[in-house]
C-alpha cells in the first residue's frame, strides 16, 4: 500500500468521523447541511413517523421528545395531540432554529415548546409541573453520557403508566439486521435497569432495520 493511499484513507476516516459528529450535534455551516439532509431524507421521515405511531398519541397527551432534530416527529405529534402539548429538547442550536421554523404555527399557539438543551439538563429546563404521558427519542440515546441515569430521569418526568420509546437505526460499515437485533436487546436491557416495565421491541424494515423499544413507568402500588 503506497503512502498516498494511506494518507487518502486517513483523511477519509477523519472526514467520516466529522460527518458522524455533525449528525450527532449539528453546528455551523456543515451542521445546517446535516439538518437539511435529515429533514429531506425519506428514511428519516419514515423512521420518525413510525415511532410516533407506536405511541398511540391521544388528543390531550403531553409529549416530550429528546433530540428532535429538524422537527419531523414534533410536527406529527402536534397534529395528533390537538388539545395537548409537545415539548422538545435538542442540544443543537441549528436544529432548534430549523425545527421552530418547521413548527411555527404550533410554537405560536403554545402547543409546541422547543428548547435548546441536553438530556443531562432536564432538571434545569423547567419543563412544567405536569408529568408527560409519552416520552421518546430517535437515534439519540447513543450520544447520551450515562444512559441509565438519563433513562431514570426520563422515568421521573413520566406519569405512572406513561410510555417511553427509544428508537435506533445502527449505522456504519457492517450494520445489518443482526446488528439491529442486538441493539434492540441492549436498549431493552437498559430500560429494564432504569426501572421501566412491560418492555417490548418493535422493528421497521429499513436497511438496516430500525428498532424501537417501548416501556412504561410502573403504576403506583
Amino acid at each position: 500500500m503506497g503512502v498516498t493511499h494511506r494518507i487518502s484513507q486517513s483523511l477519509g476516516q477523519i472526514l467520516g468521523r466529522r460527518v458522524v459528529r455533525q449528525f450527532g450535534n449539528p453546528h455551523g455551516g456543515p451542521g445546517r447541511l446535516a439538518g437539511w439532509v435529515m429533514a429531506h431524507r425519506s428514511s428519516n421521515r419514515r423512521r420518525n413517523l413510525w415511532v410516533v405511531s407506536l405511541l398511540d398519541i391521544r388528543p390531550i397527551d403531553r409529549v416530550l421528545e429528546i433530540g428532535f432534530g429538524p422537527g419531523i416527529a414534533v410536527k406529527e405529534v402536534s397534529r395528533l395531540a390537538t388539545r395537548g402539548q409537545v415539548v422538545g429538547v435538542d442540544h443543537s442550536e441549528v436544529m432548534v432554529r430549523r425545527a421552530v421554523k418547521k413548527n411555527a404555527e404550533g410554537v405560536r399557539s403554545g402547543r409546541v415548546d422547543l428548547r435548546h438543551g441536553s438530556v443531562e439538563e432536564l432538571r434545569d429546563l423547567d419543563l412544567g409541573p405536569d408529568p408527560f404521558d409519552k416520552v421518546f427519542a430517535v437515534n439519540s440515546m447513543g450520544f447520551w453520557p450515562d444512559p441509565i441515569a438519563r433513562l431514570r430521569e426520563l422515568r421521573r418526568v413520566l406519569r405512572p403508566g406513561g410510555l417511553l420509546a427509544i428508537a435506533s437505526q445502527p449505522r456504519g460499515p457492517g450494520a445489518n439486521a443482526e446488528t439491529s437485533a442486538k441493539m434492540g436487546l441492549q436498549i431493552k436491557d437498559a430500560l429494564g435497569r432504569a426501572g421501566f416495565g412491560a418492555c417490548r421491541v418493535e422493528q421497521l424494515d429499513l436497511e438496516p432495520p430500525v428498532v424501537c423499544v417501548i416501556g412504561s413507568r410502573p403504576r403506583e402500588a
